[in-house]
């Protein structure tokens, strides 16, 4: 695989909300690639966030790097992990935002909707702000 696309950086804050935790950063690649196995993304993703230091001691427990696959073209899968397209994805903006700047014409492959009508969807609090600007 190789990256097409890297969208600007997001500074937002952490959902779920934890108290005393700083921002995130958010943003998104594009990976371009032909048969990529999604379970051996996922686990090439764990092994980058592993060796840069990320702990799991509880769900949703503050982290130091977090790679997620949001899509893989239209994939829908349900299982195993990954599961696809990412099950939360679409209520995130700070997922949306970053992903609407690489691929602006992106389809959620199950919901139909572009990523353009699911952030219109999304209330606007804490809006991401794009670092730099």
């Amino acid at each position: 695989m190789r990256v097409a696309a890297v969208s600007r950086w997001y500074e937002t804050v952490p959902v779920p909300p934890v108290p005393g935790v700083p921002r995130y950063v958010n943003g998104v690649a594009q990976l371009v690639g032909e048969g990529v196995d999604p379970a051996a993304l996922l686990a090439a993703l764990q092994g980058l966030e592993e060796r840069a230091g990320r702990q799991r001691p509880f769900p949703n427990a503050p982290r130091t790097l977090d790679l997620d696959i949001v899509a893989i073209d239209d994939v829908l899968r349900a299982a195993p992990d990954p599961v696809l397209p990412h099950p939360r994805a679409h209520l995130r903006r700070f997922v949306l935002q970053p992903l609407a700047d690489v691929a602006p014409g992106w389809v959620h492959p199950s919901l139909g909707l572009t990523v353009q009508a699911l952030l219109a969807g999304l209330p606007e609090e804490d809006l991401p702000v794009a670092i730099g600007e």
